[in-house]
């Protein structure tokens, strides 16, 4: 039997969804936004600092990625650094889910549209409900909370790190997504400690519809700074219905989750999860690509575009972090096996050259490797989930 590896370059948009008007960064709605298309372009016009001269992507333009943007959006590179014409496999995808966020792409990805509007909280000080508040102190046995507002996480922890650490109570901040963050000091306040806040006080934000509840220890000092570690968890809200996921194993397939997607997904139809950095999980997507089962659907996130570049709007840094990417994808595509596909694809755009620090609503690639069978056209993003089992032969559910 077959296989199947579905990769999420996580916020890699090219621009073009129909419906951006309704979207903002802050007052200014996304309309025009598309994130490779941008870096693309800075790149050609030597604006990103990095001194490299027109984006790299052989892999990922030969499976169709410039011919997506132009699909996408109508954007060409000038300097012909993307192809806007392919024979490969791609398409451009548009979601329909109301939200620009993580589990609304991954879910719909996965053939799960999200039926609900998610909750948000308000960009004001403070930005919970002191019902809320007061709840999550009780739960961490603390007389508190600090931040209660919109925030950088690593803004956050540097701004208020050395008064956690003071007082114990835990620091507490949201997005424009539907998120309640929680930092903690991993020694001070203990790591075990704050998964298990975090665990705690999850029905009750998935009740308001809030998407998902994030854990984000930290480790460091006043003095030597503070920085994020890779402990982070997602404590996401289940799906209502079965996905991809539950599709291929309730067919008897063997289910990998590389990634944040076993907490996307929370752990539904997923039978082994394997983390770590971006650079640490293309090493785990390379021993699936040499050691999985026949038959079996590996699911992988690569998050570093989103949570490193986007939301910093580090443009030089999302550059390379692409061209890092596609020079490691290119080392696995010829050790697929015969029969396999590898599906690219995205789920939302964080626009680096755009204003404010959220995603940014946009359609997403879609290449697959390992299959001839020509452009796919315009598609919708759970017409990617219907793909993916079709080349498993797994069925759908509607």
């Amino acid at each position: 039997m077959s296989r199947a590896f579905l990769v999420v370059m996580d916020s890699v948009g090219i621009g073009g969804a129909p419906d951006a008007d309704r979207y903002f960064n802050g007052d200014v709605p996304d309309t025009g936004a598309n994130t490779l298309g941008h870096i693309a372009q800075a790149c050609s016009e030597g604006l990103t600092g990095f001194g490299q001269g027109p984006l790299k992507l052989p892999t990922l333009d030969a499976l169709g990625l410039g011919a997506a943007l132009k699909l996408a959006s109508g954007f060409e590179t000038v300097d012909g650094s993307l192809s806007p014409r392919s024979t490969a496999t791609f398409g451009a995808a548009t979601e329909v889910s109301r939200g620009k966020d993580t589990p609304s792409g991954h879910w719909e990805l996965a053939g799960l549209p999200v039926p609900w509007d998610w909750h948000y909280f308000p960009d004001t000080r403070p930005a919970f409900p002191g019902d809320l508040s007061a709840f999550v102190a009780e739960a961490a046995g603390t007389e508190g909370i600090l931040g209660n507002c919109h925030a950088s996480g690593t803004a956050i922890i540097a701004e208020l790190g050395a008064e956690h650490c003071e007082t114990g109570w835990p620091i507490c901040y949201t997005s424009a997504d539907s998120v309640f963050q929680v930092a903690a000091h991993e020694e001070t306040f203990g790591l075990d400690r704050l998964m298990a806040l975090c665990e705690a006080i999850a029905p009750r934000l998935h009740a308001m519809k809030v998407g998902r509840v994030i854990a984000r220890p930290f480790t460091g000092s006043a003095d030597d700074g503070f920085t994020r570690t890779a402990n982070r968890r997602d404590f996401a809200i289940t799906p209502p219905a079965p996905v991809l996921t539950n599709w291929a194993q309730d067919a008897g397939r063997r289910v990998y989750a590389v990634g944040k997607i076993g907490d996307i997904f929370s752990m539904q139809g997923i039978d082994e999860v394997r983390k770590g950095t971006d650079s640490q999980l293309m090493g785990h997507l390379a021993d699936l690509v040499d050691e999985a089962e026949d038959g079996s659907l590996t699911f992988a996130n690569f998050v570093e575009f989103d949570s490193v570049y986007g939301h910093r709007r580090d443009v030089a840094g999302y550059a390379r972090q692409l061209e890092w990417f596609d020079a490691e994808i290119g080392k696995l595509l010829g050790r697929l096996r015969p029969g396999d596909i590898m599906v690219l694809t995205a789920d939302h755009g964080n626009d680096p050259t755009w204003v404010g620090t959220d995603h940014t609503r946009e359609r997403v690639p879609v290449l697959v490797a390992g299959s001839d069978s020509g452009p796919l056209g315009l598609i919708g993003f759970r017409d990617v989930a219907a793909l993916v089992a079709g080349h498993l032969g797994v069925g759908v559910d509607e």
